[in-house]
């Protein structure tokens, strides 16, 4: 088996490492240096091939990823968390407990997802409102707890989805969604929950 160290890491009991795994990529900072913190990953997770995950990257129990997922420097993750195939988390994001991002998502930089969210496959997070001058500007998406974003969503950035509130499929969000709301179209139109869409 073929797994791919740097720095110094920490990984739980029962974890496992599929071939191809790097941990602990050092981040610009890290370069060149022999000694310096890499992941810390808890008990129980399932890591699939070609998964890499940075420097100061700290992830709670039960944690697993598809194949060829990215998590870059300074990402905190909660426990139970799946990280679908070819999902890239940017890094210097903070991402709750029991949260499902399905294949293809993208997570930029300064996002925050709290507990019990769901992201479906594709749906892109965005942080730069001028691409690519927003230097000093960038505001990532807040997702706050228990909220939904279905496939190919797009959030634009500083947008907060409010508590238990649905993104719809394809949705196309420019201002912040109220707790309990659904989200559809583009850009997005809020209207009162489906009935058999409410928890």
């Amino acid at each position: 088996m073929r797994i791919i160290i740097f720095g110094t890491n920490t990984i739980g009991n029962n974890t496992i490492l599929s071939d191809n795994v790097t941990l602990g990529f050092p981040s610009r900072e890290h370069m060149g240096k022999e000694t310096f913190p890499g992941t810390t990953i808890g008990v129980d997770g399932v890591l699939r091939s070609g998964t890499i995950i940075y420097a100061d990257v700290v992830i709670g129990k039960n944690f697993s990823t598809g194949h060829n997922v990215m998590i870059r420097e300074k990402t905190t993750i909660g426990d139970s968390v799946s990280v679908g195939t070819n999902t890239i988390i940017e890094g210097n994001t903070i991402i709750g407990s029991h949260v499902n991002l399905q294949s293809l998502v993208y997570i930029p930089t300064g996002v925050l997802i709290e507990d019990n969210v769901f992201i479906g496959p594709n749906a892109v997070l965005t942080n730069d409102p001028y691409p690519p001058h927003g230097g000093d500007h960038l505001r990532g998406p807040v997702i706050r707890k228990g909220a939904s974003i279905g496939a190919n969503a797009t959030i634009l950035p500083g947008v907060e989805v409010g508590a238990g509130a649905l993104v719809a499929a394809g949705a196309v969000v420019t201002r912040d969604v109220p707790a309990r709301m659904l989200a559809i179209g583009s850009p997005a139109r809020f209207k009162e929950m489906p009935e058999g869409a409410k928890r």
